[in-house]
């Protein structure tokens, strides 16, 4: 396991006595690409700001390889940023846009300056783009540029703030799979801001889910999807059936007026839960082979599959599903002990 390289401890931020970050904990392993992902206004860009130095926390400390750096400057810690807006400058061509950070710090000959820029861009796949002026460029290729004047001085740690927010959805997408790419190349710390669940499921090794200041849960896109540790979780990341239930006992719930096994336990005996079932773990059935059984109240073709919206007696399910039914259909809704998550109520 890779060693931290950045821990916050006991965070907390407030601006004119409104609570931004509270009590907040986290840590960065070395070579981890991390996700601070959750909705406007949750904390996540401040907590990145901190890290970076741009913001100060109202109590608590900021380490970097074990040494307090509250009081460090952006410009003294071992980090860059890439923002949402890439902040190039247009009087200058992108050769001179990525070396302009190695020039300030007159350290470096010209020609040490030129072998640096030249494997930036080609790294970002802009290899013969140097003499361009960066008002000639897309949004793609601007965001490229922004990534190699921030990996160009060699930082232990990216910081990127929804970097990819401005791109169309195809580029978007393109753009995900480069940074992953270029990360596992360069072999640092990325810390990624980002309000998209998909982008974050995609990018990550491990996802920060953040709401009105505080960690809800940490884990891998895997354990955040499948296993949510409270509704907000669950609502936000995907979609979900959330209905109360009652566990029994470990391995042995109920809801929606019968008992089905699941995998869960670590519960108080009858203890009242909410019981999460993701629509794509539902098989649609035959009425006399369901567990639940109800009336189909709208279909929508979702290009890769099927919203069926299915009326039950206790409940109205979100099922997905490759297979067409027709509205007014009476079908049976099937589940394994594995489609069925149990979560402590919040």
């Amino acid at each position: 396991m890779s060693e931290k390289i950045i821990n916050l401890e006991n965070i907390h931020k407030d601006y004119g006595g409104k609570v931004v970050l509270d009590n907040l904990n986290l840590y960065v392993r070395d070579k981890e690409f991390v996700t601070l992902l959750g909705p406007s206004g949750c904390g996540k860009t401040t907590t990145l700001r901190i890290i970076g130095g741009f913001e100060t926390p109202s109590a608590g400390v900021v380490y970097f390889d074990g040494k307090k750096v509250n009081d460090v400057p952006p410009n003294k810690r071992p980090v860059n940023t890439v923002f949402q807006r890439y902040a190039l400058f247009n009087h200058l061509n992108v050769f001179d846009n990525v070396a302009f950070g190695l020039r300030i710090q007159k350290k470096y000959s010209e020609g040490e300056i030129a072998d640096r820029v030249n494997r930036m861009l080609k790294l970002v796949s802009l290899p013969d783009y140097g003499d361009r002026m960066s008002t000639e460029l897309s949004g793609g290729e601007q965001q490229r540029v922004a990534i190699a004047r921030a990996l160009v001085n060699h930082p232990r740690v990216l910081l990127l703030d929804e970097p990819l927010a401005a791109l169309d959805l195809k580029l978007r997408k393109e753009m995900q799979r480069e940074l992953k790419a270029i990360q596992q190349e360069v072999g640092i710390t990325f810390v990624f801001v980002t309000h998209d669940q998909e982008e974050a499921l995609t990018m990550s090794d491990t996802i920060v889910v953040m709401n009105k200041g505080k960690i809800q849960q940490i884990g891998t896109p895997t354990d955040i999807y499948n296993e949510p540790k409270n509704a907000f979780v669950a609502n936000f990341i995907g979609e979900s059936n959330i209905v109360d239930g009652i566990m029994h006992q470990d391995k042995l719930v109920s809801f929606c007026g019968r008992q089905f096994d699941c995998l869960d336990g670590g519960f108080a005996p009858d203890e009242p839960v909410d019981v999460v079932v993701r629509p794509e773990d539902f098989e649609v059935v035959a009425p006399e082979q369901g567990q639940l059984v109800g009336t189909v109240k709208s279909v929508l073709f979702m290009g890769v599959h099927y919203e069926i919206m299915v009326e039950t007696e206790h409940f109205t399910w979100t099922v997905h599903s490759i297979n067409y039914a027709d509205v007014g259909d009476r079908v049976g809704l099937f589940l394994t002990p594995d489609d069925i998550h149990i979560m402590h109520k919040s």
